[in-house]
Parts: structure tokens; C-alpha cells; sequence
């Protein structure tokens, strides 16, 4: 697959549904900056909520190395959901939670994860985490869900973010 740098998510997915296009679609982007990578994110979160909420909450697992820009992804896609408060990453808190407007496709969280910190799953399922991802308001964003990935929904959509070889340059993958 050839690797392509895009502005924006539109020019890669088909139209139509979010969810759709991106079960069917595998991709690469190449972005030049944190501020393109937040921009990509951005235009992912506004696909997703273009549709109506479904049975469950949408999964977004993030993966990728250290520095690979998970958070950054992550940020880009909270702000493009209305979200005006810092975005950190939880590392040490496990999850946040923040709340969305209405008007965003039914959705009325975002929660974001870093379970870099977490040994064992029954550490995160704990937390209530089957509520949350069973609860179709919620959009759920996962930076190091490998230690869970048995207990993330068939339509989770896989996000991997890698560094280029390039300063700045990140290749994402969404499939």
C-alpha cells in the first residue's frame, strides 16, 4: 500500500457512513506536523458524528511508539468535538472523561484512555469500562489497548500512528 499525505480525511475515505467507510477502507496518511496530525484527527471526529450513535459506543484504539502521536491525535480529535479545556494525556489517572455537545450525532462523551500504566485487564474492567463502551452516547478513545484488546468491540477502529523516519512526519494507518 503506498503511503499518500493528505489534507484532510475526506480525500481518502469514500462517502457515505463513517463507520462504513472505515470498515471497508485500510489507508495510510503521511502528515507533516502535530498540527496535521490533529487535523486528520479532526476530520475522522467530524465522520464519526456525522452518523447517528449506535448500539454501543465507537472505539478508537491508538497504537503506536512513544512520541508516535497518540495524544496528539487524540487532542485534535476532542477539540473537533467541541471540547475547549486542555486535553493531557491520563497516563496517571487512567481515563477522562469529557463531555460533548448535543448537537454532536447523539454523543454526549468522549472518553480518553492511556493504559500504558495497566498490567492486567481485569485492572481497566474494574473501572467500568463494559459500561462505557456498551453505551451508545459514548465515543471511547484507547492510546496502548493491546493489554485489552480482547475486550474491544469486532468494529473498533484501529488507528496506528509510527514515526516517518522524517522529523515531525507521522504515518498514520486506520483500518
Amino acid at each position: 500500500m503506498t503511503r499518500q499525505s493528505y489534507n484532510s480525511i475526506d480525500s481518502c475515505l469514500p462517502a457515505g457512513r463513517a463507520s462504513a467507510a472505515l470498515a471497508m477502507t485500510k489507508f495510510n496518511m503521511l502528515t507533516k506536523s502535530k498540527t496535521h496530525t490533529q487535523k486528520i484527527a479532526a476530520d475522522l471526529a467530524k465522520k464519526i458524528i456525522s452518523e447517528s450513535a449506535g448500539k454501543r459506543a465507537v472505539v478508537l484504539a491508538l497504537i503506536g511508539d512513544l512520541g508516535a502521536g497518540k495524544t496528539a491525535f487524540t487532542q485534535g480529535f476532542i477539540k473537533a468535538l467541541g471540547v475547549k479545556t486542555h486535553i493531557p494525556s491520563p497516563t496517571f489517572v487512567i481515563y477522562r472523561r469529557y463531555p460533548i455537545r448535543k448537537e454532536n450525532g447523539g454523543f454526549k462523551n468522549v472518553f480518553h484512555f492511556d493504559l500504558y500504566r495497566i498490567q492486567k485487564p481485569k485492572e481497566i474492567v474494574d473501572l467500568d469500562f463494559r459500561n462505557i463502551l456498551n453505551n451508545p452516547e459514548n465515543i471511547v478513545l484507547i492510546e496502548w489497548p493491546e493489554v485489552i484488546k480482547k475486550y474491544l468491540p469486532k468494529k473498533t477502529i484501529w488507528v496506528k500512528l509510527a514515526h516517518s523516519g522524517k522529523a515531525n512526519e507521522r504515518i498514520i494507518n486506520v483500518k
